[in-house]
């Protein structure tokens, strides 16, 4: 097994786990909505919590593509502020050498 094909492994274990840990929020959350409403009969306390339920995991799932992609953005934003540091260090160092070796042209015949 490559790199690679762990650590999709690992993504899409973390996916489930992370669906599964916000699953048992929203029916936790369903339930303490639901709780005050203690005049609906128990089919329609159910089906209020799997909307509820529902809903919260469609509001994660939303969060976590905005966080996703937010991410992405800002990898973009930091790879390229890397890649310009490097390509000024680079120019940077290159200049300091071509000046040490002019001045090293200019200073042998002196010597």
């Amino acid at each position: 097994m490559s790199s690679d094909d762990a650590q999709l492994l690992l993504d899409e274990i973390e996916g489930h786990l992370l669906i599964a840990a916000a699953r048992e929020e929203g029916r936790t959350a369903a339930a303490r909505f639901s709780a005050p409403f203690d005049w609906l009969t128990q089919d329609q306390r159910e089906e209020v919590e799997r909307r509820f339920e529902a809903e919260y995991l469609a509001v994660a799932r939303t969060s976590w593509r905005h966080t996703a992609e937010r991410a992405r953005e800002l990898r973009e934003e930091y790879e390229g502020a890397y890649r310009d540091l490097r390509r000024r260090l680079l120019a940077g160092w290159l200049l300091a050498c071509a000046a040490v070796v002019a001045a090293g042209v200019l200073l042998l015949p002196l010597a």
